[in-house]
């Protein structure tokens, strides 16, 4: 993502690994209370995340492009990890 850009509205529905290729900082939306989370990242950065029903949107806050490794894993047939939320 490029600075100021917004991933769409989208729900995470399988448990992942991401780690941080680039980037400064990124901002978590919520879109049902318009709840904002600043993360702080870098290079080399690694997290685990559980599935995150709610609806939500990354947004690149830092000056410089993010980039990140996304593993799923996805435990049932045929479910998109990340269903756009429109």
């Amino acid at each position: 993502m490029e600075p100021g850009e917004a991933l769409p509205w989208h729900a995470d529905l399988c448990h992942r690994f991401t780690v941080v290729v680039r980037g400064e900082a990124i901002a978590i939306e919520y879109r049902d209370s318009k709840e904002i989370k600043t993360i702080t990242v870098y290079p080399g950065l690694g997290d685990w995340d559980a599935p995150q029903r709610r609806v939500h949107r990354a947004i690149n806050i830092g000056k410089v492009p993010y980039e990140e490794v996304i593993i799923f894993f996805i435990d049932k047939p045929d479910i998109e990890p990340q269903p756009e939320e429109g």
